[in-house]
């Protein structure tokens, strides 16, 4: 198995490459052979480009608030943990006790 590595893009990499796409009037495959990537990497970012753009954001904002959900969702799994362990310790107990 060949060891690589996941090549991270800026986002003004990224947006100026679905302007290219937009302007050129070329084929996304032909654009993103120019650029190095893959044309499915290239249709994504268009439509996360669009997605923002719909929102009027920019992709710090989106991806900052995707972050935040991410964070909140593990947050909750351990407080959900937590609490599902305090029941069944305090249930251990109150059977204990005389």
């Amino acid at each position: 198995m060949p060891d690589t590595t996941r090549r991270q893009c800026t986002d003004v990499f990224k947006s100026e490459a679905v302007r290219l796409t937009r302007e050129s009037g070329r084929p996304v495959a032909q654009v993103a052979r120019e650029l190095g990537s893959s044309d499915h990497v290239l249709y994504r970012w268009m439509t996360e480009q669009r997605h923002v753009e719909s929102q009027g954001r920019t992709r710090q904002s989106v991806r900052a608030g995707q972050e935040e959900l991410t964070r909140l969702k593990r947050e909750n799994e351990t407080l959900r943990k937590e609490r599902d362990f305090l029941r069944r310790a305090a249930a251990f107990f109150a059977r204990e006790s005389p």
